[in-house]
Order: structure tokens, then C-alpha cells, then sequence
């Protein structure tokens, strides 16, 4: 169901599960079973989470995370705060003021952080709301991130056209790569190796064809296979590939664009193939560890990656799913493509032994005690937390052994979806009795504007340090208001609102992390305060 365009989505199922509990009683329920079916679902909600985000987490992080995430945990820490003192000025206990915060910061996994600390200290389930106050604080947490993107944009009076200008002037190579025909006209680099013309030397540009006496557009001419030993001279064409920035550098070097394009002369043996990464010898290796371009005359050009297009350099080891783009003669790309597997079948199979491998290592991660300084007890990551971690570093590896850690996009939903359902119904079902009574006597009302405040504050807070003080673009201030919140509704509307891909790319920076941080966030609070 959806009002001026924003609906609660999943969350939606938590509230039939509050009616349906309501409606069946506290004491018409087996408790045991709802348990049992709320920790699955959690364990599978959590793990998919870490298996999609893993690959890109490390990457984001080097590449812009760093100050999106201390931003991020800035929002965090003053949740915290914002629950410390509704807790103490709103006459709220902390046991259920930290089911307010998760669901004023839509985290269904800190809830579960919460419950299983708030067993770990003894505190008897029928003295938990938890549940209840999540979902009195949920609502307002989905709007709340939406209306403070709203307010930032009408505050700063925000145009979105120029943030867009903004952004691409920023990071020119946002839109991937594009390749250029360039004519060698730099008679100082006549008779030098490709290798030794400067800014080859990074590795974010690749040559992939050569035309010798292009300028002379001699009929006949034969395209080449080009590599970083191939010797040029003046007059010659080059295709190259990389960031558009690091293109336009080169052009100054080399000369000027060439009229003709190296991609259809009529009569080159020279095509163009994407192939799949997903044979089991190709992963972890890189481009230049496959020998492609010795042993078959094949050039990589460009490697896809989770909707990201990047140049093969030195350092990028292939991962299972990922796309290339290899150029070179018919023959030698079938032989690559063997190599390189280029299997549709394999990529949409799920592997279902490193699941199940993954899940236990999760688990068993997140049993292990972490005593840290001032804790009166240890830290656990629990359920929520170690499959996650688990998840994140074993995608990032991508493989050990026979074990790939890859889902594919439809089996990853599906876990995901059946994971949170299953979570939310539970939660739901176990809760709705407390619910419905808190709201019946008023106290719900007061928890309701409590929640809000753990909404409101540390985004409005953030958001003002982060466009005024750190001049940050708004599309990617709504990834990370959205990110931190770890809420896809509020994406959804960020990506909807901008029409760009920088809240995508910033909600994918801080989630993880933030996910992370928010269940140990929940356990410290209950531990020490509970």
C-alpha cells in the first residue's frame, strides 16, 4: 500500500504480525517455535546482506568510504546519545528504549542484537518490549529519513541540475570508461614501447588495437592486437580504454583523436566478446597472471563488476560472476572463454554447500565473547553480527577450494525476502499483545515521540555538518542518510527523488559498517545500562 508514493514495503509484515498476535493471545503461542523461525530468518536475512555487500565493501572503502562512514558512525553515536536521554528525561527504561532506537533507525538486526543480550542478562521475555517499541518507533523512522532529505534540499535550497554538474565535475570517471582512437603524432615517441609512454605506467589505461600508418589510411592496413611491448611510431592508431580522465591526459601525450575508428575497419580479425568469470581456476588471479595476451594474443580491456566498469590494472584479481571485455582474433576468444568459463548456467546456480558453510562460520563467529574495556561483560556478535561479518569477508575472497561464496541476484532476493519475512513476523507475532496495550494506555504516544527525537536529531545534526561544513553533494548526503539508517525505502526515494546513482553508491559505502556497528551499538547499551 502505498500514500504519495512511499510505502512501509517489508515492515509492512511486522504489522500484520502485531495484529495476528493480538488476535491470537500470548497464551495461544509456542514460543519456542516462534523463536526457532525468528533467528532463521535473521541468520538468512543477514548473511545474504554481507554476501551482496562484500565484494564492493573494501573497494568503496579506499575509494570514498572512509569519511562516508565516520560520518555514518558520527550518526550512530548520536543515536545512542538521543536513546541515552530519552531514556533517562523520558522516563523509559533502556530495556525498552533500545527497541525504540532500533526502530527509529529501521535495523531490524540490532533488535535481534538487543533481545539476545537482554536474555544474556537474565531479563525475563515477558519483561521485554522490545518488539512493541520497535514497532511504535518504525513509521516515523521510514518518514523521517525522507523528510530530512526533504528539509536538507529545501534549506540549502538545493538544485538538483547543478548537483549533478557538481558531481561529474568531481569524479569524471563516475560513468565508467570510454575508449578513444588517438593518432601518434608525438615524434618523441616514435620507436618507443607502449610500456614506456607515460601515464601507462598506473595501469588504468589499456591499449587494445593498433593500426600501423593509420594516418596515411593506406588500403588494406591490418588492425593488430596491441600490448605494452608493442613498439609505436608516428602516424600510427591506437585504441585505447580507460577512465575518461586518464584518456584525455594520454591525448596530450600521444596527439590527436583519430578519424578513423580501429573497431570497424572492414576485413580486421580483430572482435570485441564479453565473457563470464566463472571457472574456478581464473579466480583470485589477475589479468596479467592468465597470460591472455602471450599465449593467445587476447587483450582484457575492461572488467564489470557489480554495475561498476573498471580498467584490469595490475592489482584487480578476477572474482566469480565478473564480466570482461576481451578483444583479440575468433579462435582465441573461444579458447578464452574455456578458460575464463563464461558459463550463464554456473553464474545463476547457487552454490549451496558454501551457503551452509558460510551460515556456520557466521554462527560460531558470532558466539565468540569479546571482552572490551569498561564492559561489566563480554561483547558477542551474535546472530546478527557474525553472519554478516562472515558473509563480507568470505565474498570478498570469493573462494576456497571447491567453495564459491556467490549468489546470484534471484537467489539472493529470495533468501533475503523469505530471511527479513520470517524476522518481521515473528517479531510480529510475539509483540503484538505488549503493542496494542501500550498504545491503549497512552504510553506508546509518548514512546512514539521519543522515537522520533532518535530519528531526528542525528540526521538533522549530520546532514547540516555534512552540506554546510563539508560542502557534500546532496545525492550522496541522501546515500548516507539512507545508508546509515540502513533503509531501502528511504534509497529508493533518494534514487527516485535525484535520478542518479551516487545514493546507491553511498549506501553501499556505509552499510555495511553501519550494520555492524548498530548491533554492537544495541548489546553495549543493554549491557551496560540495562
Amino acid at each position: 500500500v502505498r500514500f504519495r508514493g512511499v510505502s512501509l514495503g517489508v515492515a509492512g509484515v511486522l504489522f500484520a504480525g502485531l495484529v495476528v498476535g493480538k488476535l491470537l493471545g500470548d497464551h495461544k503461542l509456542d514460543h519456542g517455535a516462534v523463536d526457532f523461525a525468528k533467528e532463521a530468518g535473521l541468520i538468512l536475512f543477514v548473511y545474504t546482506i554481507g554476501v551482496t555487500a562484500g565484494p564492493g565493501f573494501f573497494a568503496s572503502l579506499r575509494r570514498q568510504g572512509i569519511g562516508l562512514n565516520a560520518l555514518a558512525a558520527l550518526i550512530i553515536v548520536l543515536g545512542v546519545v538521543t536513546t541515552i536521554a530519552v531514556s533517562k528525561f523520558g522516563g523509559i527504561p533502556m530495556k525498552d528504549a533500545v527497541g525504540l532506537m532500533s526502530g527509529a533507525t529501521t535495523n531490524t538486526p540490532s533488535l535481534a542484537a538487543a533481545n539476545e543480550a537482554l536474555a544474556a542478562r537474565g531479563v525475563p521475555a515477558e519483561q521485554v518490549k522490545t518488539g512493541a517499541a520497535y514497532a511504535i518507533a518504525y513509521p516515523f523512522g521510514i518518514v523521517g529519513i525522507i523528510l530530512a532529505m526533504l528539509g536538507v534540499r529545501a534549506f540549502f535550497k538545493i538544485k538538483l541540475d547543478k548537483e549533478a554538474e557538481r558531481l561529474a565535475a568531481a569524479d569524471p570517471q563516475r560513468n565508467g570508461l570510454v575508449s578513444l582512437n588517438l593518432l601518434v603524432t608525438n615524434v618523441n615517441l616514435d620507436g618507443r614501447a607502449i610500456e614506456r609512454i607515460p601515464s601507462f605506467d598506473d595501469g588504468d589505461v589499456v591499449v587494445s588495437r593498433i593500426l600501423r600508418g593509420g594516418a596515411s589510411a593506406t588500403p588494406g592496413g591490418a588492425v593488430e592486437i596491441a600490448s605494452p611491448q608493442t613498439v609505436v611510431h608516428t602516424g600510427d592508431v591506437l585504441l585505447v580504454v580507460g577512465p575518461e580522465q586518464a584518456i584525455e591526459d594520454l591525448r596530450v601525450v600521444i596527439g590527436e583523436p583519430a578519424k578513423v575508428d580501429l573497431r570497424t575497419v572492414a576485413g580486421s580479425p580483430i572482435v570485441t566478446r564479453k565473457l563470464l568469470v566463472t571457472h574456478r581456476a581464473a579466480l583470485g588471479r589477475t589479468v596479467d597472471e592468465l597470460h591472455l595476451r602471450q599465449r593467445l594474443g587476447v587483450t582484457i580491456t575492461r572488467v564489470r563488476r557489480t554495475e561498476v566498469e573498471v580498467a584490469p590494472g595490475p592489482q584487480l584479481r578476477l572474482q566469480f560472476g565478473d564480466t570482461v571485455t576481451a578483444v583479440g582474433p575468433e579462435s582465441a576468444l573461444e579458447q578464452a572463454g574455456k578458460e575464463l568459463g563464461n558459463s550463464i548456467k554456473r553464474l545463476n546456480h547457487p552454490q549451496i554447500a558454501p551457503v551452509c558453510v558460510g551460515i556456520l562460520v557466521g554462527i560460531l563467529l558470532g558466539s565468540i565473547p569479546i571482552a572490551l574495556p569498561g564492559m561489566p561483560a563480554a561483547v558477542k556478535l551474535g546472530l546478527a553480527g557474525g553472519p554478516l561479518i562472515a558473509a563480507i569477508v568470505l565474498s570478498r575472497l570469493g573462494h576456497f577450494g571447491p567453495l564459491i561464496w556467490h549468489l546470484p541476484g534471484s537467489a539472493s532476493i529470495v533468501m533475503k525476502e523469505i530471511g527479513i519475512v520470517m524476522f518481521l513476523a515473528c517479531v510480529g507475532i510475539a509483540s503484538g499483545a505488549k503493542f496494542f496495550d501500550a498504545l491503549a494506555s497512552g504510553e506508546g504516544w509518548r514512546w512514539m515521540a521519543c522515537g522520533a527525537l532518535i530519528t531526528a536529531v542525528p540526521l538533522a545534526v549530520v546532514a547540516v555538518i555534512a552540506r554546510a561544513g563539508m560542502k557534500m553533494n546532496y545525492m550522496t548526503l541522501c546515500g548516507l542518510l539512507a545508508g546509515s539508517m540502513t533503509d531501502p525505502p528511504a534509497l529508493a526515494f533518494a534514487g527516485q527523488a535525484t535520478q542518479s546513482d551516487a545514493p546507491s553508491i553511498a549506501y553501499a559505502a556505509v552499510y555495511p559498517l553501519t550494520m555492524v556497528l548498530r548491533v554492537v551499538a544495541a548489546q553495549v547499551l543493554v549491557l551496560t545500562m540495562v
